[in-house]
């Protein structure tokens, strides 16, 4: 069995430099680095990182929570891709992915429960915000390391969290509608509870205002960041005496289900209705029509979410406590100019 001792032999290096470039120390010069890790492929050597970490007392590792069980969250292509931004960081760090699993809140809870208290991760990122999460109040109390993707329903100055101002976008996907002559604008958003969701409905709102538009109750609807979502969601609207002629929604999965219910009721998006959408999604491109939708550059909060939780847990000092990623509109064929 190869040890530190034998690289050390090859290299001419101390067996602490070893043991350093191992934990990819900082202050070891990557040609170090490189010659201790070429030995380490030529003779085989795989470091024993659980017993390196029980003496660092760390497990780099770090529990990622979705706002609903993992199996429903991951039909959302949203989740997969801020997993693939979080994840394609910690494997430059060399830590670990730990997803929740829970299937109820209670369930959820008690999970992150055994993460900390049992110490099987060293921090936690949140992929949501909502108003009045016990989850939030329990890290909080412990004083646990913890990122929140989504904007904190309060302490905002205490919380580190990485967003885009989905106000300011809200705001600006509704104003898109309005100069194509658009006055009759529906809202469809996930759960009210979602910080995203009231910020986004917030920037529609304050669209509405500005151009002198009533804000209509019945056309604000709240439904799962689903396709099925999207389909209950065009049931209620065509229910309505006075029917819409642009929907914002906030999620481009939810634009799926409400595009494809349209067209069973002989409805064409835009011809008929207007559609604008969040999140730019891989799909969003490709399916017909193609979604006007605003990028929120899902990625890089997936990867600022990984560097600032790493931070935290190697006592790192972070610049801001607000991580803001900047958002664009991508213009496609779910709008007509209405005359």
């Amino acid at each position: 069995m190869v040890t530190i001792k034998d690289i050390a032999k090859v290299t001419g290096f101390s067996p602490s430099t070893v043991s350093r470039v191992i934990a990819n120390n900082s202050r070891i010069s990557e040609e170090t680095k490189n010659k201790v890790r070429a030995a380490m492929d030529e003779l085989g050597y795989h470091p024993n990182l659980t017993a390196r970490n029980l003496v660092i007392q760390s497990t780099k590792t770090i529990g990622v929570i979705m706002p609903s069980s993992a199996d429903k969250s991951l039909q959302n292509p949203f989740f997969t891709e801020v997993l693939r931004g979080i994840g394609s960081y910690f494997h430059q760090k060399q830590f670990s992915i730990l997803l929740s699993s829970g299937q109820t809140e209670q369930e959820k809870f008690e999970e992150i429960e055994r993460m900390v208290l049992g110490k099987y991760v060293d921090g936690i990122i949140l992929l949501y915000s909502r108003l009045n999460d016990s989850v939030v109040d329990f890290l909080k109390e412990k004083n646990f390391p913890f990122v929140m993707v989504g904007k904190p329903s309060g302490d905002k100055d205490e919380i580190v969290h990485v967003d885009n101002d989905n106000v300011k976008a809200g705001k600006d996907i509704t104003t898109y509608l309005i100069e194509n002559g658009h006055r009759r604008i529906s809202f469809i958003g996930g759960a009210a509870d979602l910080v995203v969701t009231i910020d986004r409905q917030k920037g529609y709102e304050m669209a509405l205002k500005e151009a002198d538009i009533p804000i209509l109750k019945e056309y604000t609807i709240h439904t799962e960041f689903l396709k099925s979502g999207g389909r209950q969601a065009v049931e209620q609207i065509l229910g309505l005496e006075l029917k819409p002629d642009a929907v914002v929604v906030s999620d481009d999965l939810i634009s799926v289900g409400v595009i494809s219910m349209l067209e069973e009721y002989g409805l064409k998006v835009p011809e008929d209705i207007s559609l604008v959408s969040f999140n730019n999604i891989y799909f969003s491109e490709i399916i017909k029509p193609a979604l006007t939708t605003v990028d929120i550059q899902i990625y890089e909060l997936g990867v600022e979410s990984a560097k600032a939780i790493i931070q935290m847990c190697t006592n790192q000092k972070l610049s801001k406590k607000r991580i803001i990623i900047p958002h664009h509109i991508a213009y496609r064929d779910s709008v007509c100019l209405k005359k």
